[in-house]
């Protein structure tokens, strides 16, 4: 199992049946793959639309929010940007999934630019992470130069500060509570030690840390 599929796999367990849930560009686009048998989301773009599904048929005109092709479920519904981003802003979005450049300690997220590199802007970033009723970040653990991303403070531009509800990387699962970061678990084959060596955030270890559960099925599918 790669590290994006694995992280792809934790986060699909996090979203509840019949949750509202909105999917960043990048990795978080895997997590629809892997949704629990029995758990069936609708999911939502900032572009306009709730019900993006797989492609049935290639319509140029028809794109999710990263300008990527993508199609619509039966009973889906189209809308102009301004009515998308009331849904937003008006907490109807149960759930968001985002890519991450870098998480702190307390929960503060940068995810939408690299100072001198150039950026289309921070498109519906910073108001899904206000808006939704829970902040998941999908992300991996440590940069390509080895270093950490999981940071004691962000030195990239802030999207949104004390924001993530949870940060799922291929080592570890952490959740924020009271302005606390808390390791929750471990994925398989990882040891506290690695996570405490790859981790410059300072986080609490729950009473009740655990490894990562993937089914059978899971595991013979990740496999092949």
């Amino acid at each position: 199992m790669s590290p994006k599929e694995l992280i792809a796999r934790r986060v699909a367990r996090l979203l509840n049946d019949g949750d509202v849930v909105n999917l960043g560009i990048g990795l978080p686009t895997m997590v629809a793959n892997f949704l629990p048998e029995g758990v069936d989301i609708t999911l939502q773009s900032e572009n306009g639309f709730l019900g993006i599904g797989p492609i049935t048929e290639q319509d140029v005109d028809l794109v999710n929010a990263g300008g990527q092709p993508c199609g619509v479920v039966t009973g889906a519904a189209m809308f102009d940007s301004a009515f998308s981003f009331a849904l937003i802003r008006g907490g109807h979005v149960d759930a968001c999934v985002l890519g991450g450049l870098q998480v702190c300690q307390n929960g503060n997220l940068a995810n939408w630019m690299v100072p001198g590199k150039m950026v289309p802007g921070m498109g519906g970033a910073m108001d899904l992470v206000v808006g939704s009723k829970k902040v998941v970040v999908a992300m991996e653990h440590c940069a390509k130069d080895g270093s950490s991303k999981v940071l004691k403070e962000c030195t990239l531009p802030l999207t949104a500060v004390n924001c993530v509800s949870v940060l799922v990387t291929e080592l570890a699962l952490f959740e924020f509570v009271n302005g606390a970061m808390v390791l929750k678990e471990l994925a398989p084959g990882v040891d506290l030690a690695t996570v405490q060596e790859r981790t410059e955030a300072d986080f609490q270890v729950a009473f009740d840390l655990k490894t990562m559960e993937f089914d059978s099925a899971e595991l013979k599918e990740a496999a092949q």
